[in-house]
């Protein structure tokens, strides 16, 4: 979950009184948070650095003032500031009401201009007014602090969705926004190698990729052919997004009218963002909680006005709140005033019993009604829920498969084998070419957006899994002869489940030694049918019920028809064995020949 510094002297103030430690923790639980830590810089710098640090910054005067760390819901972005958290403890203790969130009537609104070339790079754009704002040290701090953990959170990483301010005295609308050639925008940015210059964009990705905080948000639109880029009436750039914002338009502590801008790759969450901030800090402006509209121009000519406070009314049952949430029964006045505690305004409709809720735009993580149920509970309280016993009784077991896959683990185990737990994810390589397997298309699932070349695939097979563990543990690190064995699922295509992929549960071992050891897998293979209660056709008595074979196999993995064999039961190909093949021991490094064993469990069931 996110955490949110807040410094306690100015917490206090803004709640109009003071709490020991105990005191603010119980309400803060009681709300639904968590204070996660208390502390101050000296603490913070000598946790991160250590006891050097502290003493070499002492000099520069450590501020003692005590910082509470507080534990946020990841979906609660009201709550990533000071504002949020102050309002939300007010409403929830009855302070004071839930702002009623409203556009200004202007007759003169600012206007955007998005152009057609921002589809290639990030199409939507959003944006505001706060009108007539006061900042003081402390609110600029946190207008700027809430900006950067909306980056952090449901922004991606600005990858999402990138947020400008800026000072709208210093521009002139309209603006545009537009998608250029990199040598085409020149300006001067908000932080640089030197301030006194212009930077051409192109110029300025070079100069960032030192930059500590910069460079991770360069891969958005380096490889672009064209970057976004906002101009005001005059040309004047006003950001780079998602890079950097111009320094002409800055925010400074004078500041008094505020156009926020977001351009998105996900438009539902620009308008969400926007929301978020323009809620928070319109109580600061000259008519609090009224922000100046703006309209913003699609490139196919459709005017929309930005920010959209769509409050909506969703209709509950009380009873339904009480039996989902386990409260004893509640009249739904009393449910009501609960909801309303939580910034969810609600009443009761006429016939008694259904809640009628009014949702807030600072409140988008309520989708379903679930969400008001749950709110509810927060404001009766966890621990004034009584304990009761379930009326319905059952009995959990162990699945079959969970229950063989533990016998077979001692059974592999107790045959001297070490198990391995290796990835559920490998290379498209692993699961074919360094196996010399062919991918026929309609047995592995892939990974749409993997995020290393390591995890590209779920895996289809264990062996090639124990062969690379067999790599990072044979030569000079363990002896010969190494035996491993993993049981454990893979995952194979399938059509008839809902998913078009289902797990299946295998048993693998692989022997490295000197020799080969075929003997000695075939051994395993024997030992672990006995214990199944399974025969070889070699062996058993004629009419037996439950009998395998081993047959020739053309597996490109294994050395040969000699040197592996397809494991048969009741008719169907359940595993392979045998020695692996040099060029797949080759494709994992490894020097010393090894034998390995795959077998399906399930049809032992």
């Amino acid at each position: 979950m996110p955490k949110v510094d807040i410094k306690r002297d100015l917490l206090f103030k803004l709640l109009g009184r003071s709490f020991t430690q105990a005191e603010f923790e119980d309400l803060c639980f009681e709300f639904g948070l968590e204070l996660d830590d208390v502390l101050t810089e000296k603490i913070a710098l000598q946790r991160e650095q250590g006891d050097k640090a502290v003493e070499a910054k002492e000099a520069e005067g450590l501020s003692e003032e005590v910082i509470y760390k507080l534990d946020i819901p990841a979906n609660r972005y009201d709550l990533l500031c000071i504002e949020g958290v102050v309002r939300g403890l007010k409403i929830f203790k009855k302070e004071v009401q839930s702002p009623h969130y409203s556009l200004s009537d202007c007759k003169q609104r600012q206007k955007m201009f998005i152009k057609p070339d921002t589809k290639r790079v990030r199409p939507h754009a959003v944006a505001a007014v706060l009108r007539n704002i006061v900042f003081t040290k402390e609110r600029y701090d946190s207008f700027i602090d809430l900006q950067d953990k909306l980056h952090a959170n449901i922004c991606r990483k600005r990858t999402l969705v990138a947020i400008g301010t800026h000072d709208l005295d210093t521009i002139q609308g309209p603006f545009t926004y537009d998608a250029q050639r990199p040598e085409d925008i020149s300006f001067k940015p908000l932080r640089a190698p030197d301030m006194t210059k212009e930077y051409r964009a192109d110029e300025l990705m070079k100069a960032y990729e030192e930059d500590a905080q910069l460079k991770h948000f360069l891969h958005i639109i380096k490889d672009k052919e064209v970057y976004p880029v906002i101009r005001d009436k005059n040309g004047v750039v006003l950001s780079l997004p998602p890079i950097i914002n111009g320094h002409h338009s800055r925010l400074t502590l004078n500041t008094r009218n505020v156009f926020i801008e977001c351009t998105a790759t996900d438009l539902t969450k620009a308008k969400t963002v926007l929301n978020i901030l323009v809620c928070m800090f319109s109580e600061y402006c000259a008519e609090p909680f009224v922000v100046e509209p703006v309209d913003v121009v699609t490139p196919e000519g459709v005017t929309n006005v930005y920010p959209e406070f769509g409050y909506r009314t969703e209709k509950v049952q009380s009873e339904l709140i009480c039996r989902r949430m386990g409260l004893p029964p509640t009249p739904a006045a009393s449910l009501a005033d609960m909801l309303t505690r939580m910034q969810l305004t609600a009443s009761v409709d006429p016939d008694g019993q259904t809640l009628l809720v009014e949702v807030p735009p600072t409140r988008p993580d309520v989708i379903h009604q679930c969400d008001i149920w749950e709110d509810c509970a927060i404001a009766y309280g966890y621990n004034n829920i009584k304990w009761t016993q379930p009326k319905v009784h059952t009995v959990g077991k162990q699945l079959p498969v969970n229950k063989l896959t533990d016998q077979l683990r001692a059974v592999v185990a107790q045959a001297g084998y070490d198990e391995a737990l290796t990835f559920a994810l490998c290379r498209h390589d692993d699961n074919y070419a360094s196996m010399r397997r062919t991918d026929t298309g309609d047995t592995t699932v892939v990974i749409s957006n993997p995020a290393t070349a390591e995890f590209q695939v779920a895996r289809s097979n264990l062996v090639s899994g124990l062969l690379r563990t067999l790599f990072y543990n044979v030569g000079g690190r363990l002896a010969l002869p190494v035996k491993i064995f993993e049981i454990s699922d893979v995952v194979v295509k399938d059509s008839s489940c809902d998913t078009g992929a289902r797990n299946n549960r295998r048993l693998a071992a692989a022997i490295c030694n000197t020799a080969p050891d075929f003997e000695a897998i075939q051994g395993l293979l024997d030992y672990v049918m006995k214990m199944l209660g399974v025969q070889s056709n070699l062996t058993a008595k004629p009419g037996h019920p439950e009998v395998y074979e081993l047959r020739a196999s053309q597996d490109p993995a294994f050395f040969g028809e000699l040197g592996a064999a397809d494991i048969f039961y009741k008719g169907q190909r359940v595993g392979v064995l045998g020695v692996v093949h040099p060029e797949v021991l080759a494709n994992y490094e490894l020097k010393a020949p090894c034998s390995a064993l795959e077998l399906d469990i399930e049809p032992f069931l």
